[in-house]
């Protein structure tokens, strides 16, 4: 097994966690809006995973980078930079990412909910994408 099989073995197993990390803030979100949760509740269980999904989906990126995978790197990259440019224009007096105090304001729950739809998608199709590259390495052997 070679470089390129332990780096789509990662980045399986990397989407596979980004994966199941997005659909529990779907979840989570949608018992917010059911009124299952009360804001702060919601708010500190997702805002302690916001920065490990950024860490997890920047280090996949990097590794894409530097083994030269380039245009799997140009596919992955825009999403990575949309939430890392989400993360780091949230407004200064918020708590966290999701603040409980503005989380019904301005339709931002919807937002959130549809922000999370999409990563899903994205994250899904990665998963694929990964799994396809992860198999066609190993069977290749190098």
């Amino acid at each position: 097994m070679g470089i390129d099989g332990l780096l789509f073995i990662l980045s399986v197993i990397g989407e596979g966690g980004l994966l199941f990390l997005v659909v529990f803030f779907v979840i989570t979100l949608s018992d917010l809006e059911c009124d299952y949760l009360n804001a702060t509740t919601c708010c500190s269980r997702l805002n302690k995973f916001v920065f490990p999904e950024i860490l997890v989906q920047s280090v996949l990126a990097s590794l894409l980078l530097i083994t030269g995978h380039w245009i799997l790197f140009l596919m992955y990259a825009p999403c990575t930079a949309w939430i890392v440019y989400l993360f780091v224009t949230k407004p200064s007096g918020n708590i966290g990412f999701y603040d409980p105090a503005e989380i019904h304001n301005r339709h931002q729950l919807k937002a959130y909910m549809r922000d999370n739809m999409i990563k899903m998608g994205v994250h899904l199709i990665f998963f694929f994408i990964f799994l396809y590259w992860m198999i066609y390495s190993l069977i290749k052997g190098y």
